[in-house]
């Protein structure tokens, strides 16, 4: 028996008290996330949205075994937002319109979600009324049975049989009312709800699982009255992808307190807000690095690997990578690291000799007390 079977339904329990231990830090977190973004300046800000929406599109589509090429998906998201530097590739149909149901669940989040708006998302997703070879029906409720199922050469396994279609309009009619309403439960509580209500009841024949996570992106964005995205969640599903759908089939086959599905969204919300929180430490602790350095004259090559080190920068930097990296002379290349390294910004490492190495001095970061 499914929860959308017991006689309860949809009246979902949880346990507050362990639901709030969880809920009250994380809005702490994202209260974090959201104050410490204010302080970087508008291009790294715009810059972070842009990459935060690509991860979202991106992730979610490959959580459904779809993998979409980043760049596209990245000049989609930067020509509707007016980041006309960055829209710099072409963009396909496909890209195109899960790009276009995003952005609408996140830079309209204010708005109500109707029928016809989850309709268009769902056009939106198959613009050629396909679903690989299979054709769908595209901006309607299904009109058949839907399963989740796991193909083996061997044995075909069912995890979940969704409601009859003839009850999908009544059952998203209520979804759609609640969703809407001004409740007194917490907007990201309401989030991990809706997005485990939407997909129990599996309203389409395709595309359910990407409409929502893009229905809980819009009530994330609604419960910090901003259509700015910092964080992904669908990237932190993504690298969870085997939990995911493993709580999901238990909690759809068990009761209606749904505490542990609050829980793990909760936990997986967690992860991608510090993973968030971690770049956006990075990006301050660059822009205060750089600021220590306001008036001294260095060269392009110079600039050059200072930013490699204060992003990623993999190994050892010694002369001859130096060399490499910018194009220039061993002589040139010793010349400007001992320059560094007199001006107090890089130093060497203790073993010397042939095998001798310099890394970065970076003052301490003053940001969230540390590294999240």
């Amino acid at each position: 028996m499914y929860i959308y079977q017991l006689e309860n339904w949809p009246n979902f329990t949880w346990d507050q008290e362990r639901i709030n231990a969880l809920l009250i830090p994380l809005r702490h977190l994202q209260g974090r996330l959201i104050g410490g973004m204010e302080s970087v300046g508008f291009f790294l800000r715009e810059e972070t949205v842009l990459k935060t929406l690509t991860q979202d599109v991106v992730k979610s589509s490959e959580i459904e075994g779809e993998i979409l090429d980043y760049s596209s998906v990245r000049s989609s998201i930067a020509r509707r937002l007016g980041i006309e530097s960055a829209a710099l590739d072409p963009v396909d149909r496909n890209v195109e319109g899960v790009v276009e149901m995003m952005l609408d669940a996140t830079q309209k989040f204010d708005q109500p979600l109707t029928q016809e708006r989850v309709f268009a998302w769902h056009a939106a997703l198959f613009p050629t009324g396909r679903s690989g070879m299979s054709k769908i029906l595209v901006g309607g409720w299904r009109l058949g049975p839907v399963f989740v199922v796991s193909d083996r050469p061997d044995k075909e396994t069912v995890h979940f049989e969704a409601p009859a279609a003839k009850l999908v309009e009544h059952e998203m009619g209520l979804f759609l009312n609640w969703l809407n309403q001004n409740t007194s439960i917490d907007p990201v509580l309401k989030a991990a709800i809706a997005h485990l209500w939407f997909v129990t009841i599996h309203p389409f024949d395709d595309g359910n699982g990407r409409i929502g996570r893009a229905i809980a992106d819009l009530l994330l964005a609604r419960s910090e009255n901003s259509s700015h995205r910092f964080y992904s969640l669908s990237a932190q599903i993504q690298l969870q992808r085997r939990e995911y759908y493993d709580i999901l089939e238990k909690t759809q086959k068990g009761k209606l307190d749904i505490t542990p599905w609050i829980q793990w969204f909760f936990n997986c919300l967690d992860k991608a807000m510090k993973s968030a929180l971690s770049t956006l430490e990075a990006i301050l602790e660059k822009k205060q690095f750089w600021e220590t350095l306001a008036g001294v004259s260095l060269n392009d090559r110079q600039r050059k690997v200072i930013n490699l080190l204060l992003e990623d920068f993999q190994g050892k930097l010694t002369s001859t990578k130096w060399a490499k990296l910018t194009k220039c002379s061993q002589d040139t290349a010793y010349r400007d690291l001992i320059e560094l390294v007199d001006r107090g910004i890089l130093a060497k490492s203790p073993e010397g000799g042939r095998s001798q190495s310099y890394f970065l001095i970076k003052p301490r970061s003053t940001f969230f007390g540390g590294r999240t």
